[in-house]
């Protein structure tokens, strides 16, 4: 039912920006559509979750050894994407860095894009992937001479430092920030890229993030054994036939 629900949602976004009336549109975003987390993590759930159950219902060993070689699968590709990710760092910061200004290009293109982008500003206290230059990439933001962009040489209001008198949102505050001096641009905005600060965020909470993994690794192995054990159980009972 969960994964029911990731899919009425990602299906309902996108009938709210007529991606379902206009197939073709999916291709017209130059950066990430977070619409496509929603269906695949939906997608992935109701399949484990309705092979797993109707598996267990029926006690249908197909789908119980569907299920557990899924999840096997899954745990696979999250290991390997786990020990990929600790050898090769560098390549691992290079792709972040590419996927950041990709999506800094497509900012106004998709509204759930922008939202994402302001909420990962927000939450790591950056601007840009390396820095708030990187704006320099958008059409609306860069600072060339034949942009005439209000917002030119500017930056999302995401990028400002919160004023914690203020209760109403600043959209505005942005505006000809990288004109001015560096100096004069830290106490205004945040000069810190969200790469560096992604990596300082999981320094600080390697503990906790390894906690959730191992959690959900050995989750997937407790269900994989569930299912093996259950279909171990129905075959001997077959076999007594």
């Amino acid at each position: 039912f969960l994964g029911i629900a990731f899919l009425g949602i990602g299906l309902w976004a996108w009938n709210e920006k007529g991606v379902l009336s206009n197939i073709s549109s999916i291709t017209d975003l130059g950066g990430f559509d977070p619409v496509w987390l929603f269906l695949v993590v939906g997608g992935v759930m109701f399949i484990l979750g309705f092979a797993g159950c109707i598996g267990a219902l029926r006690e249908n060993t197909f789908l119980l050894k569907f299920f557990s070689v899924f999840l096997g699968i899954i745990f696979f590709l999250e290991l390997t994407a786990g020990v990929l990710a600790f050898v090769f760092k560098d390549w691992i910061k290079d792709q972040l860095y590419f996927f950041i200004n990709n999506n800094i290009r497509a900012y106004r293109d998709d509204i759930d894009l922008q939202n994402l982008i302001d909420f990962t500003q927000e939450y790591w206290q950056c601007c840009g992937a390396f820095g708030a230059d990187d704006w320099n990439l958008n059409i609306y933001f860069n600072c060339t001479d034949s942009n005439a962009s209000r917002e030119r040489c500017g930056v999302p209001f995401s990028c400002c430092t919160k004023d914690p008198a203020e209760d109403v949102i600043n959209t505005q505050c942005g505006y000809d920030a990288r004109q001015k001096p560096e100096v004069d641009q830290q106490i205004v905005i945040y000069t810190k890229g969200c790469v560096p600060q992604f990596e300082k965020w999981l320094q600080d909470n390697l503990t906790i993030v390894a906690g959730v993994f191992i959690g959900i690794a050995l989750l997937q192995i407790f269900g994989i054994c569930l299912a093996q054990n259950l279909v171990s159980d129905i075959e001997a009972v077959r076999a007594s036939w």
